[in-house]
């Protein structure tokens, strides 16, 4: 199953010189002075451009889940119920995302099996920065956006028949993942996102939002769903390594979502606060609180039944403590990494986990290609194996992808951008979201959605790939003869996002 989004490329979702974001005159920060206002109206790609005045740009559309052969046949598609459809009132569930948030629309398998879960917005389409807005529930008044919406988790089984749950977790950015632990009599959601879009301190209810998150399934209608605070079930920050404290709530800035071996992985690979790298939850409250930060998951380790029994009076100081979380031992601790931008993870088995890197998002352009990009060592799919005592990257695959060299786009504008200098093209520039399945021949079969470069206003809008690689899983060096091959692309005005086997 691929997640892809479609933007309707309606020249009236903005208007040239409207004030951005929308309704902003009327919150406590105002529309600045002067304030912002839109370059381009709401024709595809041009729009993006928008991005470069209002850092929370986006429009909301609609999701779809195409289903397809191992080797990228399409069989059907699925869409998200959504205000462009006939008998979708505002009323009735729907959910769409964020385009051009590129960290959302992660797909991942219930522990069962049985349902595929993502994340959205309870919003009609062609709403603008509502990947910015506050929940509905935890109001941020120094927050530039304007709009309420409700994040929510959509479950959906082998039939097509979804399930909706609202949250107010969050608040000012966006869920990026999610999964249901419905194994052995459990019925939980957990979650990872990020939350915040004004100024310090946040207050509490943001700070809660934040990271990795515990909700319960709802079966009632999104309308008479009543979501209270929401409820962190794993919380990090970089003084635990011995790190000056920095923006509460901003070292859980999390993407990537995992569950192996009854241990909930994320990662981090964004933002300007905390360290890029791959984190557990330490459910036994034995290990990360013994370790200063850096540790490796008890073999006793269950899943976690309920949030951190936080401590309200810290909330602005030290953000939700206590601390339950490590960063996994052989991982960067380095803070604010240049180098280092994980997103998707998968672990083929309990001494091999392949760690997708986004990156380094720079479209430097000479000669031809993105140099910078082109240039990475680490961005793609990296390889890393367990001696017993710490993990260690054994490679990065990188052969196929072509990092920094830019592709044609049926119908995208040729040239350069005049909003940037820079040309329209896109080029991969790593990995984001990824999942695989060990082969009888002792390989393994990686998945993978493709990250961007380009001259547009907001690179997460450009058409990107679905690639795959099998790789030896007991090599320990490059094999030269491995590559990517690519088994899908998205279209002129869509995006591919998260990709995860069918439910059974």
């Amino acid at each position: 199953m691929v997640s892809r989004s479609v933007y309707d490329s309606n020249p009236n979702n903005v208007t040239v010189g409207q004030t951005l974001p929308p309704g902003c005159a009327n919150t406590m920060v105002g529309c600045g002075m002067p304030p912002v206002t839109a370059t381009n109206d709401g024709t595809y790609p041009t729009v993006w451009n928008n991005d470069l005045v209002d850092g929370s740009f986006g429009i909301t559309s609609k999701i779809i889940l195409d289903q397809l052969t191992p080797s990228g046949a399409l069989i059907n598609s699925l869409e998200v119920p959504n205000s462009s459809q006939n008998g979708v009132p505002p009323t009735k569930d729907q959910m769409v995302t964020s385009f051009s948030s590129k960290s959302e629309v992660a797909l991942n398998l219930s522990t069962d099996g049985r349902y595929l879960t993502f994340m959205g917005y309870w919003s009609p389409i062609d709403a603008i920065d509502v990947s910015n807005s506050n929940t509905a529930g935890v109001a941020d008044p120094t927050n530039p956006v304007r709009e309420n919406a409700y994040r929510v988790v959509a479950q959906v089984d082998s039939k097509g028949k979804f399930n909706f749950t609202a949250t107010n977790a969050y608040s000012g950015n966006n869920g990026r993942a999610a999964i249901l632990n419905n194994s052995d009599g459990a019925n939980f959601f957990y979650t990872s996102g990020n939350a915040g879009n004004g100024n310090n301190p946040q207050p509490d209810g943001v700070i809660l939002g934040a990271g990795a998150q515990i909700l319960d399934p709802q079966v009632k209608a999104l309308v008479a769903q009543q979501p209270g605070s929401p409820t962190p079930v794993g919380s990090f920050s970089i003084t635990q390594l011995g790190d000056s404290l920095d923006k509460v709530g901003k070292d859980t800035n999390f993407r990537g979502l995992t569950i192996f071996n009854n241990v909930i992985y994320v990662t981090k690979g964004s933002g300007s606060n905390g360290i890029n790298t791959v984190y557990f939850i330490d459910t036994t409250g034995s290990i990360c609180t013994a370790t200063n930060g850096v540790g490796l998951p008890s073999a006793s380790a269950a899943l976690p039944t309920s949030g951190i029994l936080y401590d309200p009076m810290a909330l602005q100081t030290e953000g939700v403590v206590p601390y339950n979380m490590c960063v996994l031992k052989g991982f960067p601790t380095a803070l604010k990494s240049k180098t280092s931008f994980p997103f998707g993870i998968w672990f083929a088995d309990a001494d091999t986990l392949y760690v997708a890197d986004e990156g380094n998002g720079d479209n430097t352009f000479a000669s031809g290609i993105y140099t910078k990009a082109a240039a990475q060592k680490t961005a793609g799919l990296q390889k890393w194996t367990f001696n017993g005592t710490t993990w260690s990257l054994a490679y990065t695959l990188q052969n196929g992808l072509q990092l920094g060299t830019p592709y044609t786009v049926s119908g995208y504008p040729g040239g350069n951008n005049s909003a940037t200098g820079l040309p329209w093209s896109p080029a991969t520039d790593g990995l984001r979201n990824i999942t695989g399945i060990v082969n009888g021949d002792g390989t393994a079969t990686i998945y993978a959605i493709t990250s961007t470069v380009s001259g547009n206003g907001d690179q997460g809008a450009d058409p990107n790939k679905l690639v795959m690689i099998t790789d030896d899983i007991s090599a320990t060096s490059l094999p030269g003869a491995e590559s990517f091959t690519t088994i899908d692309s998205a279209g002129f005005g869509g995006v591919l996002r998260g990709v995860s086997w069918t439910p059974k």
